[in-house]
């Protein structure tokens, strides 16, 4: 069944655009670089840390699954499924990682720990030599091509089309406001103004906090909002924004093209209070009246 709704808020990371060989790529092998982390077992962290809450930005999983490796050097015997678990009761993000490492193998786990140094070769990897120049300035500290250039568009044009015949569309993103600007203009969304955006670059929590979705619901002037995400975040993040804001109605949709898949990822979504799951941002349409 539809609902009104007077904005659309998209996600986009595996939303608008596949990043499993960019952004997840990214993290893997910066970490595998750096610490010698076998990449089966990075690659086995990063969704399950997703879950647990609190990861939004790609740099701080990459800081995340660092710690891990560093402490699997010191004898650390968790599983990937396990840490992430951990982490998740200690309150998510990256200070619950922390917390549960500095309990399992003592002091001095982040003496060979550069968040710095992580930060610029996943930059480099995932931006590529010219972009990285461009974005940040100077040359990268490893050479690549820079996977963003193959992620692929998952959003029809046809649903762009019809999505803004129905309601207002606006990003939340835990991209930089220059790496969002280049996944929306291969997605059709180029032309959503500054003002219907909040990135990392703002002044503002990340999700799972709901001040970015409110900030937006306030400046489109929304009574009803629907937001679609990959993550169990942005479901979190349209409860937390219902919970927060009791003038308006948001509803949290999980979209099944990102880490989360199949029956599993379903139910995962629906546990996390989604109103509705789809396969496909391209379903999207058919829920908005």
């Amino acid at each position: 069944m539809s609902q009104s709704a007077d904005a659309v808020v998209l996600d986009v990371d595996g939303v608008l655009v596949d990043v499993a060989d960019s952004y997840r790529r990214a993290v893997v092998e910066t970490v595998a670089r750096e610490h010698g982390l076998d990449e089966s077992v990075a690659a086995a962290t990063v969704q399950p840390l997703k879950d647990a809450g609190g990861f939004n930005n790609d740099w701080v999983v990459t800081d995340a699954v660092a710690l891990y490796a560093l402490a699997r050097d010191r004898g650390y015997d968790a599983d990937p499924t396990t840490f992430a678990a951990r982490v998740a009761e200690a309150g998510g993000g990256l200070s619950g990682a922390r917390a549960v490492l500095a309990d399992a193998v003592g002091t001095g786990l982040e003496d060979d720990w550069d968040p710095e140094r992580l930060r610029a070769v996943f930059q480099a990897l995932y931006l590529g030599r010219s972009r990285y120049r461009a974005f940040e300035g100077g040359d990268p500290p490893v050479e690549a091509p820079g996977y963003a250039e193959g992620e692929p568009v998952l959003v029809d044009e046809a649903t762009v089309a019809a999505l803004r015949d129905r309601a207002t569309l606006a990003v939340l993103t835990g991209r930089p406001a220059r790496e969002a600007e280049v996944a929306l203009s291969r997605a059709g969304l180029g032309d959503v103004p500054p003002e219907r955006r909040v990135t990392m670059d703002d002044d503002l929590p990340g999700k799972p906090d709901p001040a970015g979705l409110v900030a937006l619901a306030d400046r489109v002037d929304a009574r009803s909002v629907v937001f679609a995400g990959d993550t169990l975040d942005d479901v979190r993040t349209a409860r937390a924004a219902g919970e927060a804001d009791l003038d308006r109605i948001y509803r949290g949709v999980g979209v099944l093209t990102g880490g989360l898949t199949g029956a599993e990822g379903r139910q995962k979504f629906h546990d996390a209070g989604a109103w509705r799951v789809v396969e496909s941002v391209n379903d999207l349409p058919a829920l908005v009246d």
